[in-house]
């Protein structure tokens, strides 16, 4: 598939994806988010990449929010069915995706921006990153998730604070409050990424996806999340994987996981 607003880059087991609208600091409108939907889809059914880096080209922006010249005259009907159809897409469809997603947040990631880096796996932050979510400004709220992820994140207090505000925090402060795993200067944000990526590669893909499932539970009210941990564990057992890992264990050498 032909992208217009995304790169994809794939090297051996690790792929980037990089929104690629540096005139419009990255912003997230429709035809971007079904791009991002489709090249997620791909490489994660693609079984030699391992792990999923998503960034934002340039310097100054991962992603500086969503186009809001798309959304500005819609109605109530609209405005609902915009947010439902972008979490299916997208935020929704990221954070459950079996392939670990990076968020390499290289500049400003605000609204969508940051309800997209919230939806993957783990972030880490370039020193000049700068974090909000500033939709109350608008007379909206974040649509992506952002109230149902920052807390789970921040804590409660600290997310109506940053919603309630509309205000920036900086990368330090994103680390502090546990909103990013890591902080490192911009030309190091994704040669860092891909060392962690590294260490993840060597690891069981299959038993991967399946922690990623039983964390995820955790923060579904719908389930019980060691309900379906004890599930999770025991597929495990049946997995070519578990039986190259014990033997690798028991033969004292490292595993070949397919």
């Amino acid at each position: 598939m032909e992208f217009k607003n995304i790169l994809v880059e794939q090297k051996e087991n690790i792929a980037v994806i990089t929104i690629n609208r540096p005139t419009k600091l990255n912003a997230l409108n429709k035809s971007t988010i079904e791009e991002l939907h489709e090249a997620f889809k791909n490489l994660d059914a693609n079984t030699k990449v391992k792990v999923i880096i998503i960034t934002g080209s340039g310097e100054k922006a991962f992603v500086a929010g969503a186009d809001i010249s798309e959304f500005a005259n819609y109605t109530v009907e609209k405005g609902q069915e915009l947010a439902r159809i972008g979490q299916e897409l997208l935020f929704d469809f990221v954070q459950n995706l079996s392939t670990p997603v990076i968020a390499a947040i290289n500049g400003f990631a605000l609204g969508g921006g940051l309800e997209l880096a919230m939806a993957s796996h783990f972030r880490v932050a370039s020193t000049n990153a700068k974090m909000g979510l500033p939709e109350v400004s608008l007379g909206v709220i974040p649509g992506y998730g952002g109230t149902q992820r920052l807390p789970q994140l921040v804590g409660k207090g600290k997310a109506m604070e940053m919603i309630m505000t509309a205000g920036m925090i900086s990368a330090e402060e994103a680390k502090d409050w546990g909103l990013v795993n890591y902080v490192v200067e911009q030309e190091e944000l994704l040669p860092f990424c891909k060392k962690i990526a590294g260490k993840i590669i060597r690891n069981s893909s299959v038993a991967i996806a399946a922690a990623i499932k039983s964390i995820n539970a955790n923060f579904n009210n719908a389930v019980n999340g060691f309900d379906i941990e004890i599930e999770q564990f025991g597929k495990s057992f049946g997995t070519n994987d578990f039986k190259e890992g014990t033997t690798a264990f028991l033969e004292k050498r490292k595993p070949n996981f397919e």
